[in-house]
């Protein structure tokens, strides 16, 4: 314990990760996109079943009772009651947080990188993290594949027509040591899939990869097309290097109600799990309301970029101290 107090990045790892910061604003400065900053406590909480948000409590000198605050998990609620407000392109480099992640590519507490480009489409807007990622960071082109594209190479069905059937028994099959209990919705089965099979294989391909057009189920705050077969789809891509799960996109959704219905969706579902229902973000439906612009966003995890391009093997890597010695 008596060297806790020594920074578990080494100080050249520092200099390097401040140098990408800094080339990160260049790069934005030179695209005509706004840095802005917004508070980190929140009265609202997202409400999606696999985030656990830190809570804390505000006690009025008054003495009245204590109100209940969050730390975000992303700025992203904050960010777009800017853009509805008028802001335009935006960018930010945020601490968030997340309640028990921890790991060699988790940590509860991170730094985002989260952008919003009223004037891209969601490919534009992959075309301009492509850049990004080979000026500021050095990597090479990433390649594009669909959700049902990556399923159908690898599993040889079609994810996105097949029965619930299909998908467990594929996942039996290909993962081992699974309890024969197991009891999980579609979207469940799916996300082992990709932990287990597929992300190692996008390791062994050993270049960057999108994935985009995902289940209509799994659109996050995203909107849902129909892609070129005439099949639902959530309009949000995820991006992977060595097989690490880097950022996830959004051609994001613009109707509040949908959106309220999402959320409220979500807290019977964590009702149902036994965990607390988040309190609504009424602030982000009224701006949404009042008219949030066409755009798309997306958030990157800088920590993991960096010990990618930095080629290191944990995220505590390229921090100046890790969970264990703040």
């Amino acid at each position: 314990m008596e060297n806790n107090w020594r920074p578990t990045a080494d100080i050249d790892t520092l200099k390097k990760r401040a140098q990408f910061l800094a080339d990160v604003r260049l790069f934005f400065a030179q695209h005509n996109v706004l840095e802005v900053e917004t508070p980190i406590l929140s009265a609202a909480a997202p409400t999606a079943p696999y985030l656990t948000s830190f809570v804390t409590g505000y006690q009025p000198l008054s003495g009245s009772s204590k109100q209940h605050y969050y730390l975000q998990t992303s700025p992203e609620f904050a960010m777009k009651r800017l853009l509805a407000a008028g802001s335009g392109s935006i960018y930010q480099i945020a601490h968030v947080f997340r309640n028990g992640e921890q790991g060699r590519l988790h940590s509860p507490e991170f730094t985002m990188l989260e952008w919003y480009r009223p004037e891209l489409s969601l490919h534009q807007l992959m075309d301009e993290i492509n850049a990004l990622l080979q000026q500021v960071f050095g990597f090479e082109p990433i390649i594009r594949l669909s959700y049902r594209g990556v399923f159908e190479f690898l599993f040889k069905f079609n994810v996105l027509t097949c029965s619930d059937d299909d998908i467990i028994a594929c996942a039996k099959e290909r993962i081992g040591g699974l309890p024969p209990d197991l009891d999980l919705d579609r979207d469940g089965w799916l996300a082992l899939l990709m932990s287990h099979v597929i992300e190692p294989k996008l390791a062994d391909l050993n270049m960057p990869l999108f994935i985009y057009d995902f289940p209509a189920s799994q659109a996050q705050l995203a909107k849902v097309i129909q892609d070129n077969a005439g099949n639902d789809v959530a309009a949000r891509f995820e991006l992977y290097i060595d097989g690490v799960e880097l950022a996830n996109g959004y051609d994001e959704l613009l109707d509040a109600n949908e959106l309220q219905r999402r959320f409220e969706s979500d807290n019977q579902q964590r009702k149902t799990l036994g965990l607390d229902q988040m309190p609504i973000d009424v602030n982000l439906l009224a701006a949404m309301i009042s008219g949030l612009p066409n755009c798309t966003g997306v958030a990157v995890g800088m920590d993991r970029l960096m010990m990618l391009a930095l080629d290191k093997r944990q995220i505590v890597d390229v921090q100046s101290f890790s969970f264990e010695r703040v």
